[in-house]
């Protein structure tokens, strides 16, 4: 949940917010379930995977800036929040990935022919380690090609709290030691979080008025359409790979679409920015689907970083038809099933494990003054 604080996040945009980042999430999973052998047709609003990263990394950002605003003012909470958010999580995934990577290998190894399987060890130590990414390595944690933006995103909350905690000058060019040690993927892809941290900030000036508040969604929906509909990133991509020369490009992954991401990162702050000015002071309609979007809402990391390595073992082991759409609903199925019970313990541990690191920190003598 978003409370309301000086960044002005009100309860229905802090639901709206919750949607979006599900819906992202379940825009990845479409965008990878989209396989041949799971389904002869295309599956479909599969177009957007790549999309939905950059939707989540502004939201990331937009996030951080709003719990240091309001929750997590001092660097022991923040340190502790951020920690266990992201450990809970990634720590299981790990470990759950190469058990479904066996059985699914074991039932049907012709599905795992593009996943990542030798150089065991150095790829759970790079995986704990968020290292993934660094420099130019592309390290896949076996078969869950989603937690390179993890091994990224994490980082950015890193070089934040050396921005937001340490003195001034001091706290920048620490930032700007560490993005240099972790390398251009990351310098690349800042822009598009700390466009988060900066939309928080902003506000829409009242002469503006909600006609352009309405005026901004809707270009942001358009533009986005548009986006996909040219084929932008994939130009934007082309473009990259041409000016860099290929031998540089190939280990820029995923970093290599980021000429599109930067015009998608606009619309999405479009859209964000529009939407916090329509929903101020209204969204009733949101507020009653409160509850709903709340509960799907906290399955949302888990089902990120778990839905391939279960899907694939999913489908390995259920074997159907792929011309018939029940195989791919009965992946799908027991796909969110499995993600609704291990989220379960995943967010139990984070509380935990927060309590935990605070209470070190706490033993430790660190004052949060």
């Amino acid at each position: 949940a978003y409370d309301s604080g000086s960044g002005g996040v009100g309860r229905s945009f802090s639901i709206y917010l919750d949607l979006i980042r599900f819906a992202a999430a379940f825009l990845v999973y479409l965008y990878h379930s989209n396989q041949r052998f799971l389904s002869t047709s295309e599956v479909p609003f599969s177009g957007f995977g790549h999309s939905a990263v950059v939707v989540f990394f502004v939201l990331s950002g937009f996030v951080i800036r709003h719990v240091t605003d309001t929750k997590e003012m001092h660097w022991p909470d923040y340190a502790a929040s951020r920690i266990a958010r992201i450990f809970s999580v990634t720590v299981p995934a790990i470990f759950l990935t190469l058990i479904c990577d066996a059985i699914g290998r074991a039932v049907e190894p012709a599905i795992y022919a593009h996943s990542a399987s030798g150089q065991v060890l150095a790829r759970v130590v790079l995986s704990l380690l968020l290292l993934n990414e660094v420099w130019l390595m592309s390290v896949m944690s076996f078969s869950n090609l989603p937690f390179w933006s993890i091994c990224v995103e994490f980082w950015y909350y890193a070089a934040f709290a050396l921005v937001i905690f340490l003195p001034r000058r001091v706290g920048w060019v620490a930032a700007a030691l560490l993005a240099l040690a972790l390398g251009p993927k990351f310098i690349l892809l800042a822009p598009i979080w700390w466009a988060g941290v900066l939309l928080y900030r902003w506000r829409m000036p009242p002469w503006l008025g909600r006609r352009s508040a309405l005026a901004m969604v809707g270009f942001s929906l358009t533009g986005f359409w548009l986006f996909h509909a040219l084929k932008i990133d994939r130009w934007g991509c082309l473009w990259l790979k041409a000016a860099l020369g290929q031998d540089v490009a190939q280990y820029l992954g995923f970093a290599n679409y980021v000429v599109g991401d930067y015009l998608l990162t606009l619309l999405v702050c479009l859209n964000f920015a529009g939407m916090r000015a329509l929903l101020a002071g209204s969204g009733g309609w949101l507020i009653a689907l409160e509850r709903p979007i709340r509960q799907v809402a906290g399955c949302t990391f888990t089902l990120y970083l778990l839905h391939l390595p279960l899907f694939l073992m999913w489908s390995a082991v259920v074997r159907g038809n792929p011309a018939q759409p029940w195989y791919w609903l009965t992946v799908t199925g027991l796909m969110l099933a499995s993600v609704v019970l291990i989220s379960r313990q995943t967010e139990a541990h984070r509380y935990r494990l927060r309590g935990w690191l605070l209470a070190l920190f706490a033993r430790r003598g660190v004052m949060a003054a």
